[in-house]
């Protein structure tokens, strides 16, 4: 690894990079950093980079939160160690390269905190039941010009929805996104406008989780540089204003053993067998899964019956009020196509952890193969409150505290965390909930509107 750190480190000199980004997503899906100079590359590469371990206890406004016992004083230190074979020269920002980081203690040992570390464990565990995952994130954004103290006030594009005129204003914008993400290795599936105001989405092509999870933290440094050159801000946050549609970045994996998509559909267009037995187990497990996917006081006010977010339990077949979507495959597409996309998810989740979890959850349901119930093809939000029980149909949590209940009330979600990061994580989003108490929404979605 110090060989391929070097050589790295004199290429990227040659090339005139004078720094890399040693990065990371903390418990709120903040993207961390700390800059090495070039030549320092691979002495990062071997002993890493020192760090507080309060960054796990960060809350969404830089506070730090002692609430929780393991990370209790300021006292400690961890090392920040880049994934050398994840280094990108950042193609919007020449003069920087880009790596991810495992999170270690000063002695070389894993991290409990480490949340890379949480999801590569479970890809791990897969691959002993013989599973393999793919994975790949939709990306919803707003945008604005840069300096702008809200969307709504100055959106980036006119509309309407999904239109190709709506982008014409953003050419050059768009043009860099293209070229960027193609230099910094990412494969862009599809580039338009959305249906929020001023809102863009793009979708990264699918892989392995961990992969996918470095790629959503890549995809979101390069979206801000390109944005930044053409004197644009970019939002990511999962509200951008009260009463509008929200940003999420839906979430698609599949499963597959021995090379076969165990979510192809069987003749009435659903998965079968095991492929039912993961769908379900993410169903049984939604509202904990929320908790992790979807987890700041934003993410509760975007999950609204009628806007495309999934605020009940329940999956359909293409629906897109469903929280869990059901894509099959097609004689067009082909059975490998089938994948199951979660929308309660946005930015303000750690890619790691959410990841993390969604695994977790599929895994257990293929192992204890609960019932799975018939799809849903309308929007339940509209039912009367007898009709949605007789279906099993149950509001999401709808706040900090219900969240935290339906997390620390699975075990299956909850333990793959492990009781360190857990006690983290938990700490960090009543912090949050503390601070947006007694606040407004319209004060709460501004405080976390240039977040992320």
């Amino acid at each position: 690894m110090t060989k391929a750190a070097s050589a790295a480190a004199k290429d990227f000199a040659a090339a005139g990079v004078g720094g890399v980004h040693l990065a990371w997503a903390d418990n709120n899906g903040i993207p961390r950093s700390r800059i090495v100079p070039v030549a320092g590359l691979a002495d990062a590469a071997t002993r890493g980079v020192g760090a507080t371990s309060l960054f796990a206890v960060f809350d969404s406004h830089d506070a730090i939160t002692y609430a929780h016992p393991g990370l209790g004083t300021p006292s400690g230190d961890i090392r920040l160690v880049p994934v050398v074979d994840r280094l990108r020269r950042l193609a919007g920002q020449p003069a920087l390269a880009w790596a991810p980081v495992r999170q270690l203690t000063r002695e070389g040992d894993p991290w409990p905190y480490c949340q890379r570390a949480v999801l590569e464990r479970q890809v791990a565990e897969g691959a002993k039941r013989g599973l393999e995952f793919r994975a790949g994130y939709e990306l919803e954004f707003t945008v604005a010009p840069a300096g702008s103290p809200g969307i709504l006030a100055t959106p980036g594009h006119p509309g309407p929805a999904y239109s190709p005129h709506a982008l014409v204003g953003l050419d050059g914008f768009v043009a860099a996104l293209l070229h960027d993400f193609a230099a910094n290795g990412l494969r862009i599936g599809q580039l338009h406008a959305e249906y929020g105001v001023a809102q863009l989405e793009l979708s990264l092509a699918a892989t392995d989780p961990v992969s996918a999870a470095d790629d959503q933290l890549l995809a979101r440094q390069t979206i801000h540089a390109a944005a930044r050159v053409h004197g644009l801000a970019v939002s990511f946050a999962p509200m951008v204003g009260v009463g509008a549609a929200g940003n999420g970045w839906h979430l698609h994996t599949s499963v597959r053993r021995k090379g076969r998509n165990l979510l192809e559909s069987d003749d009435a267009g659903r998965p079968g067998g095991d492929g039912a037995g993961y769908l379900a187990g993410l169903l049984r497990d939604l509202p904990a899964l929320t908790a992790v996917t979807a987890p700041s006081v934003p993410s509760t006010l975007r999950l609204r019956p009628g806007f495309f977010a999934g605020a009940y339990a329940f999956w359909g077949v293409e629906n897109r009020e469903v929280p869990l979507r059901y894509v099959p495959g097609s004689v067009l597409l082909g059975a490998d196509h089938a994948n199951v996309e979660l929308k309660t998810s946005d930015a303000s989740a750690n890619p790691y952890l959410a990841l993390a979890v969604v695994l977790a959850a599929g895994m257990a349901g293929i192992e204890d193969a609960p019932a799975l119930p018939e799809p849903i093809g309308e929007d339940p939000g509209g039912w009367p409150d007898d009709d949605r029980d007789a279906r099993g149909v149950r509001r999401l949590p709808a706040d900090t505290a219900a969240q935290d209940a339906a997390l620390v009330a699975s075990p299956r979600i909850a333990g793959v965390l492990g009781e360190e990061l857990l006690g983290a994580f938990r700490a960090v989003r009543a912090s949050d909930a503390a601070w947006a108490a007694e606040r407004p929404a319209e004060e709460i979605v501004a405080a976390h509107l240039w977040r992320y």
